[in-house]
């Protein structure tokens, strides 16, 4: 087996993607393969006096959680963001 033959085989294998933790196939790697949200899930008061968000019922007053970039209160809401999966072996 030549270096090309192993290169090929070594990109034909599924990766995980680090941004949203699935596996993919690098040959199908697509500009909106990846759905992900660019910053963190936080919980600290929120600097946009517009928008509020739903407190639970033990949470201390202004004690928001939600994604910085994109305001979704559910940790488990889809990301914002669309783009490339990218791999760990990326880094």
């Amino acid at each position: 087996m030549g270096d090309t033959e192993r290169e090929e085989k070594r990109e034909r294998k599924e990766k995980v993607c680090r941004r949203c933790k699935t596996l993919y196939d690098p040959s199908s790697n697509a500009p909106s393969s990846c759905r992900f949200h660019r910053s963190f899930f936080v919980s600290r008061r929120h600097d946009d006096q517009k928008r509020y968000y739903e407190l639970g019922p033990d949470d201390p007053p202004y004690d928001a959680k939600f994604y910085d970039c994109c305001g979704a209160e559910d940790p488990s809401e889809p990301g914002c963001a669309v783009d490339f999966h990218v791999s760990y072996d990326d880094m």
